[in-house]
């Protein structure tokens, strides 16, 4: 008789927790890698159109102020894994293996009936098997933007196997989701899907409908394209990563994409070789050929965005018409930000605005004002705690950031951060680094930033209001003698809430001990609410 009333309890208790699951919200989460806030049009771009990724913005809310915590790409998908800085989870810079024994919240969703995927770019480690997923397809290394090859384990189990497929990966991306959506899935319990494009990364190779777009378009330079840094100190002189210098025959297209198949060839070459052709004969010099490859390169990156906004479309399209919007929270964003031609620069990794803040909006019928805007300032480790507060979840112990839901369904926490931490790592001072950014950390508040880069010695201050382009730091000047000492307290008073470990030599190889306690659903990290 006890046996069949304990059996009888539990089957209770599991059917509860099925029904409990049931109700809760989806989350769908859509990632891109190195796409920039001034690239999207409901951030004011004006360079190029995104209808379909303005429908979250104006379905929901967009975040003003979202800023990243190391801007490169590996640090900054572990940092939304955990809701931990790179120092607390072990991943500092790209070439870094995760580590998957650390708690992160597609675990935590998973012990509550949630079925987790993720799918297209991982950039985690090659060999490091994303754990915590239901169904994980995920992208070898970079991939490529033609014909990719995935690491498909669709029982998360650990059982990969490769898969080949012919096409064009932000459109193949978007496919595995849909399905998986639709197919893959079990359709009584809530999911949460971290859909993960590779564009707009570097080399910025447009798809097939888009490999034209723009041709009889000329896009604005921006007003610091031929930027001479003499406002700043060493480290923005000595970086590697100019459009004037730095860009390969294969970012700018003179040569083809190694990986493409015959007929893609031939449409590619089609559409390249007569404006190759005729770059050829004009024998451009100077300020000329910068210009012809700030034109080159921002047309390829916005001509990939433009088959990323198709791809969000098609998936907004499918939430609205199977009626699952109403009860799935979207939220879109990007690993860091990126310099388009800002500064006469691409890429990332500084401090400075363009790479330091992210796109972050959030759409979630009922729950979030269509047309909101949020100013606060706000973070890519705040994510892990936003995923598990949809869910009704309490973050562990050791997540350092807070949940943006109060935000979102515009109830700012009267102690919201005035005060965000910045440190990027991946400097190499004994080999040559890739972009030959130094190492730096920083603090910015509503209107200042202040950067050390610490192991130059040098320090940078910005007043955001009076220099938005953040072209001449005010470091040492005596008018700002006071906002500099404040802000050197707040970095101290972070840097030791944070528990940020001296970086002045080598970055550690290895993690910190990982695994922590739950603690309260919006109980708030005393590193984020301190005032100053």
């Amino acid at each position: 008789m006890r046996v069949k009333f304990a059996l009888c309890a539990l089957f209770v208790i599991i059917a509860a927790q099925t029904t409990v699951a049931a109700d809760r919200p989806n989350i769908l989460f859509i990632f891109t890698d190195d796409h920039a806030s001034h690239a999207i049009s409901a951030y004011g771009s004006k360079i190029n159109q995104t209808p379909n990724l303005d429908r979250i913005a104006n379905e929901g809310m967009r975040f003003d102020n979202c800023f990243c915590t190391n801007s490169i790409c590996g640090p900054s998908r572990a940092v939304i894994l955990t809701g931990k800085y790179s120092h607390k989870n072990g991943f500092y810079r790209n070439g870094n293996k995760f580590d998957g024994t650390q708690q992160t919240f597609p675990k935590m969703l998973k012990t509550i009936g949630y079925e987790t995927a993720v799918i297209g770019k991982w950039h985690l480690g090659e060999h490091m098997e994303p754990t915590g997923f239901s169904y994980s397809e995920v992208l070898i290394g970079q991939g490529p933007y033609y014909n990719p090859t995935t690491l498909r384990d669709p029982n998360g189990n650990g059982n990969r196997e490769r898969i080949k497929y012919t096409g064009y990966t932000t459109d193949i991306i978007t496919d595995l989701g849909l399905t998986w959506l639709k197919e893959g899935r079990n359709q009584d319990q809530p999911f949460m899907l971290m859909l993960q494009h590779k564009a707009p990364h570097r080399e910025w190779c447009p798809g097939p409908d888009y490999l034209t777009m723009y041709d009889d378009v000329e896009i604005p330079e921006p007003d610091n394209l031929f930027d001479d840094y003499s406002g700043r100190g060493t480290a923005a002189r000595t970086q590697d990563m100019t459009i004037a210098k730095t860009m390969t025959e294969r970012d700018l297209k003179l040569v083809p994409p190694p990986y493409l198949n015959e007929e893609q060839l031939k449409v590619w070459n089609a559409a390249y070789e007569p404006k190759n052709k005729a770059f050829r004969e004009a024998n451009l010099k100077g300020k000329d050929l910068v210009r012809w490859k700030y034109q080159r390169y921002i047309k390829d990156y916005l001509r990939c965005i433009a088959s990323v906004d198709d791809n969000v479309g098609r998936v907004l399209d499918y939430l609205d018409d199977s009626g699952l919007a109403e009860n799935t929270i979207v939220i879109y964003s990007s690993d860091q930000g990126f310099y388009l031609g800002d500064h006469g620069w691409f890429d990332k990794r500084f401090m400075y605005e363009e790479s330091y803040r992210q796109p972050l909006m959030a759409r979630w019928p009922g729950k979030i004002k269509p047309g909101s805007v949020s100013k606060e300032l706000v973070s890519n480790v705040d994510f892990a705690e936003t995923f598990l507060d949809v869910a009704g979840l309490d973050p562990t112990n050791e997540m350092q950031g807070a949940s943006l839901l109060p935000i979102a369904k515009g109830n700012t926490p009267e102690d919201w951060r005035d005060a965000h931490y910045y440190h990027y790592y991946e400097f190499l001072a004994d080999r040559r680094t890739a972009h030959m950014v130094r190492r730096h950390r920083g603090v910015r508040t509503d209107r200042y930033k202040l950067i050390h880069f610490y192991n130059l010695g040098e320090w940078e201050l910005y007043d955001l209001e009076k220099d938005p382009r953040e072209m001449k730091s005010v470091y040492g000047d005596p008018e700002y003698v006071d906002v500099q000492q404040d802000l050197k307290q707040e970095l101290a008073r972070l840097t030791e809430e944070l528990e940020v470990p001296d970086d002045s030599g080598s970055v550690p190889k290895n993690p910190p001990s990982l695994n922590a306690a739950p603690r309260k659903r919006n109980q708030k990290p005393k590193q984020d609410k301190a005032k100053s």
